[in-house]
């Protein structure tokens, strides 16, 4: 198989599908028949130059996938098989690697770095191939740019995939010193330059060190900066994307160098290419981020002890920062569409502009009104969106005070330019900023509300009429009136809008029939603004509600009886139903809320499930999942009259529940079981047994998201009240995998924010589970069952309290399971409780939160301790 590996290899990438297919076969037997001669032969390929340039590239790319994966469980198993290998095949693979960095082959050379690299992500951690870095550092120093330039790409990979926590800083000072170097402007060759400055970016992260020393920053500073000059537009745009990742990483940094760096970015922005400018530009949004987020956490109330300062460079910048976003909104593009993904500096100067006005709030408004009055009426549609875009852009940061007056007087502006402007991108914009103003400036005070009884007529009469214009124009209003209704949720039985009722569905339904309502994200748009009205609807006009089921119900029975349809249409099609499932689950809800409507509503359960049903038969992922949250709606409104559903639905229930490749089907299935449990209560219980089994075969299985996890462990709380003591002989299989969770949830290395998150939901998912389960056996014979739980949980208790990393919603969540414990268990918790650690800490704790959810529930459960312990 080694001697035949090119050929294999080419045909792999055969136009030909059987000699693809056959290539494919080939490869994967070898993998799995002889792994180690497997990659060396790979590795071979790649280091060969005799080789094609396909098969070495490919070589590459398989032995890359043999390391790595986007799933952490398999991403693990991969690393654990590399090092698990004999280590006379770990050197010659990784020879044959270090050796094709030194390739004339740039394609070779590059895919070489990218697996160097994913081993070192695995080894160095482990203390393994200490030479490595020694073998970098020597290659720099060599006089062939094309071994430097490999050498240094490697290099930053390299920093892409090792944790700052695993570097030795010795060896961080030399890497930096090699890639700094290989920026300067003497080095002479661009290649070596790019790949030197696009390394510096990976590597940022481990200067924590080095920008905390003035010299080194400064020096590291000022490579950068003339590397943003460079005569070579990628490295310009390489050194942009280093100066925005430095203004996240070292925001704190940053004071000395700001007005150089205005004056480079103002430079670009005006004059340079697109990429370019745009980074630029995402340099000052990437400050505003910074910024807002200080503002939000802190306030004003700064000391010499806070740990984060902020240095107030956007309001500093403010009178040069202004003026040159809004030249950038000049620069439109004619065919622009901001559906279509398309970025441009127009895009991004307003994008930034917004975020100045939240970093700054109402300073920003006096330097942007001039812009506006100067050019909202001017011939050129340029100008008009332009000034339009810039009015759209801030009106959220400045206070409703300062804006109302201005919004009052362009509102009948906006609402007539929006009908009669002749061009499609002013309307669009236009659109697009009343959708703002609706959503900013409802307020919730007369004074600073901009919509009124009298103006509301007018507003709706123009929005309903430009839904009839070109798609983008119509989505742009469809979005205007989601953001119109959606001020008035709160308005009770006194909307302004119900007298339109009738009409805007119909002119929504308009827009959902357009044989163009497929471009633009128009249909979608429409269905969304529909739900929003539906959502926000009063009892005056549940009647109007009412009519929509069956249309609706028409809608997707069509959809289901459409025969032989093309890929294309069937696509389509899919989106359709999923687009009108989730509508009937928000009319379900709205409906199903209240009892004078639920009875009428009932009519239509029968053929809703029917239709429901059909929907899951298509097989559609999409689909299904907004099917199944309908369900979750429909047996919340139907109660315990569900379980007539239950026959016919469980197999669709089993099927989602064992759906792992669509893992977000498998969550909304899990937290439909906990909707259905909460109708049917102790009818759930004939479907028990099945449904706890896929749940724990769920959490025993390598293939699950770990997203599922904390919904299933909440799940088993769902089923635990529903069927009280009956969840004893699910107590030895749920009770052993909640701890072993809630042991790694306790003392999890919450390495960033994404982890800390998930972590937090974990721990929420177990409490939950306790929670359930403490108060379904409440009451019962059976509560002694869970004595042996008890000392753990309270451990489990202790350990969240003393991690000090958990929010308000575990907090809350975990007050209540002590609560719980204390309600359930009764005077058998009193010496548990007493024995606990943090207990009494925590309780304190929570008494005093100024968040009153917690402080309720400590309450509660302050009255159910000392219940318990004075017997």
């Amino acid at each position: 198989m080694a001697m035949e590996i090119t050929q294999i290899l080419l045909n792999a990438q055969s136009i030909d599908a059987a000699s693809r297919k056959h290539a494919e076969e080939s490869l994967k037997q070898f993998q799995d028949q002889n792994f180690p001669s497997f990659l060396l032969s790979l590795s071979g390929e790649l280091a060969n130059n005799e080789k094609p340039v396909d098969s070495r590239k490919l070589a590459g790319l398989i032995l890359k996938n043999t390391l790595d994966a986007k799933e952490q469980h398999r991403k693990n198993e991969l690393a654990q098989r590399w090092l698990s290998l004999d280590a006379s095949v770990k050197a010659q693979v990784k020879a044959c690697l270090l050796q094709t960095l030194s390739s004339p082959v740039p394609d070779a050379r590059s895919t070489a770095s990218q697996v160097i690299a994913k081993i070192a992500g695995i080894e160095l951690p482990q203390k393994q191939w200490p030479e490595l870095i020694g073998f970098l550092l020597s290659n720099i120093h060599q006089l062939q740019p094309h071994v430097k330039q490999a050498t240094l790409e490697t290099l930053g990979y390299l920093c892409e995939e090792v944790s700052p926590e695993v570097a030795d800083q010795d060896q961080v000072n030399k890497i930096l010193t090699a890639v700094v170097q290989g920026m300067n402007a003497s080095e002479g060759n661009n290649d070596v330059r790019l790949a030197a400055t696009r390394a510096l970016y990976n590597a940022l992260g481990f200067a924590q060190a080095n920008f905390s020393n003035d010299m080194e920053r400064d020096y590291i500073m000022r490579v950068v900066c003339e590397a943003t000059l460079s005569p070579e537009v990628k490295i310009r745009q390489a050194a942009f994307e280093c100066l925005v990742a430095i203004s996240t990483t070292y925001y704190d940094k940053l004071a000395s160098y700001m007005q150089d760096i205005f004056n480079i970015t103002a430079k670009a922005v005006r004059e340079d290419e697109e990429p370019v400018a745009l980074q630029a530009i995402e340099f000052w949004s990437s400050i505003c981020d910074e910024e807002i987020d200080i503002l939000d956490e802190y306030g004003s109330d700064f000391t010499a002890d806070s740990d984060i300062h902020c240095f107030y460079f956007i309001k500093q910048a403010l009178p040069a920062l202004v003026p040159m976003l809004l030249e950038t909104l000049l620069k439109q593009e004619e065919g622009q569409d901001q559906d279509e993904g398309a970025w441009n500096i127009a895009m991004a100067g307003g994008t930034c502009l917004g975020l100045v006005a939240r970093t700054v709030g109402d300073d920003i408004v006096p330097l942007v009104m001039p812009f506006i009055e100067e050019n909202i009426t001017k011939p050129d549609w340029r100008q008009r969106e332009a000034a339009t875009y810039a009015f759209g852009s801030i009106l959220e940061g400045p206070s409703p005070e300062k804006l109302t007056p201005i919004v009052n007087v362009a509102l009948n502006f906006m609402l007539t330019a929006l009908m009669k402007d002749p061009n499609d991108h002013v309307k669009d914009t236009t659109a697009w900023t009343l959708g703002r103003i609706f959503e900013f400036m409802h307020g919730s005070t007369v004074e600073t509300s901009v919509i009124t009884r009298e103006n509301c007529h007018q507003i709706l009469t123009v929005l309903l009429q430009s839904m009839k214009d070109v798609p983008n124009v119509a989505e742009k209003a469809c979005g205007a009136l989601y953001f119109l209704v959606q001020g008035y949720e709160d308005s009770g039985s006194a909307s302004p809008l119900s007298p339109f009722f009738h009409d805007i569905i119909q002119a929504l339904l308009s827009v959902t029939h357009r044989d163009d309502a497929g471009e633009s994200r128009l249909r979608t748009a429409a269905y969304e603004s529909l739900n929003e009205v539906v959502r926000c609807s009063t009892e005056e006009t549940a009647p109007t509600v009412m009519q929509l089921v069956p249309v609706i119900m028409m809608e997707l029975h069509q959809t289901l009886e459409a025969q032989k349809l093309s890929m294309d249409e069937r696509e389509k099609q899919n989106e359709l139903q999923g687009l009108l499932c989730g509508c009937l689950q928000v009319i379900i809800q709205k409906l199903g809320s209240t009892e004078s409507s639920k009875y009428a509503f009932m009519q239509y359960a029968d053929q809703l499930m029917e239709l429901f049903l059909r929907v899951f038969a298509c097989r559609n992922a999409t689909v299904h999942e907004e099917a199944m949250l309908a369900i979750g709606a429909l047996a919340y409104a139907a109660g315990q009259n569900f379980v007539k559903y239950m026959q016919g639905f469980y197999p669709y229930l089993e099927m989602g529940l064992q759906n792992f490749e669509e893992y977000q089907v498998c969550a909304i299935t899990v937290g439909v079981v906990g909707d259905i449990c909460r109708a049917l209560e102790e009818k759930i219980l004939p479907f028990c047994d099945g449904i706890m089994t896929h749940l724990l075969k769920d959490l025993s299985s390598n293939l699950l998201h770990r997203s599922v996890k904390p919904p299933i462990f909440s799940c088993f709380g769902d089923i635990a009240l529903a069927i009280g003591e009956n969840f004893e002989k699910y107590l030895i299989y749920a009770m052993p995998m909640l701890q072993s969770a809630a042991e790694l949830s306790a003392h999890a290395a919450t390495v960033d924010d994404e982890m800390l998150e998930y972590t937090n939901q974990l721990r929420n998912g177990i409490l939950e589970a306790y929670s359930g389960i403490f108060q379904g056996f409440k009451n019962s014979p059976k509560t002694q069952l869970l004595m042996p739980f008890a000392p753990h949980i309270l451990q489990f208790l202790d350990s969240l309290y003393n991690e000090k990393d958990m929010d308000d919603v575990v907090m809350k969540a975990a007050i209540g399971v002590l609560g719980d414990l204390a309600d359930t268990l009764g005077t058998n918790a009193g010496p548990l409780i007493n024995q606990s650690v943090s207990s009494k800490d925590f309780l304190e704790e929570c008494l005093s939160s100024d968040d009153h959810l917690i402080k309720e529930s400590a309450d509660w459960a302050k009255l159910a301790i000392t219940r318990a312990i004075s017997g």
